[in-house]
């Protein structure tokens, strides 16, 4: 018969031997270090239309212009962009063979942009059939 019970001895973790190999691994990973130069910046100028004046017209497009406020208009004619499809439509029905030209302001937000896209799809008119011109600040 045991009478004593055996005392259970409280795990221990060598804290100094762990700091030892967390000195070593901190030092083997600043000796290893590359610091490596900051790439430059690369400019790159985009190239921009320009109109070239001309004598004959090749093809008569109506204009789809954007402004920066976010105006509307085809053919001088102000459309609201919840109309928009609506109106693209009849206007196809009118003008079958009509082609569109889109024009937007530069500062056009995209979601205007978008906008139009979906009112040119809507009305079953495929946008790489529209070629866009993007209209630069005056200077």
């Amino acid at each position: 018969m045991k009478l004593t019970t055996e005392r259970r001895r409280n795990p221990e973790i060598p804290i100094i031997a762990l700091m030892d190999i967390l000195a070593i691994l901190l030092i083997f990973f600043i000796v290893t270090t590359t610091f490596k130069e900051p790439r430059p910046i690369l400019e790159i100028d985009l190239p921009t239309v320009k109109d070239i004046p001309t004598s004959a017209v090749t093809d008569v497009r109506s204009i789809l212009a954007i402004s920066n406020e976010g105006e509307i208009s085809l053919d001088q004619v102000h459309v609201k962009i919840e109309e928009l499809a609506a109106y693209l439509k009849s206007f196809k029905n009118v003008n079958p063979g009509r082609e569109l030209e889109l024009e937007a302001d530069q500062e056009v937000n995209l979601t205007q942009l978008f906008g139009v896209w979906e009112a040119l799809t809507e009305a079953g008119i495929e946008i790489k059939d529209v070629p866009a011109r993007i209209k630069l600040p005056a200077k």
